[in-house]
């Protein structure tokens, strides 16, 4: 049996086939995901699961270098913003409008995980990094200066 926390083998998959700066999004339930998109569906019934249990157990698998999410959070849905800046401390932050994630981003996409979150604006945008310790530790290797607070935290 494969270790860690991660059990759906196509989710599982999806992070696995994430390069750097490819994008996954994390939805609730009413997405209008595309027809042609790659999606995961976990949407048992109403919140299950639910977002905060996706995003983290996404989060220990898959490096977010970036996290987006619309900018109608702060106002409409703090407490998941406040979920969201939790799990993904560590990324940069930026806020979208919500018709450019259903549209244009959801397009952009490389996967869409769906969940059963019934939470309005919950809509997760995720852009893979990379394990910098790990990416820059061969000798004579040096990591640009973008990274360098990365590199003091290992």
């Amino acid at each position: 049996m494969k270790r860690g926390a991660l059990l759906n083998s196509e989710l599982n998959h999806a992070i696995a086939s994430m390069g750097h700066g490819d994008l996954m999004i994390v939805c609730d339930a009413g997405f209008p995901i595309p027809s042609s998109a790659w999606r995961v569906d976990l949407a048992l019934t109403r919140d299950v699961p639910d977002l905060k249990t996706v995003l983290g157990a996404i989060a220990g698998d898959l490096i977010a270098e970036k996290v987006a999410y619309a900018d109608t959070l702060t106002d409409h849905n703090p407490m998941l913003l406040e979920t969201v800046r939790s799990i993904f401390g560590d990324a940069e932050h930026e806020m979208l409008a919500h018709e450019t994630i259903l549209g244009e981003m959801a397009a952009k996409a490389k996967v869409i995980v769906r969940t059963g979150a019934f939470d309005p604006w919950g809509n997760i945008l995720l852009y893979s990094g990379v394990d910098v310790p790990q990416w820059f530790s061969k000798p004579g290797v040096v990591a640009p200066d973008y990274y360098a607070d990365k590199l003091k935290k290992s």
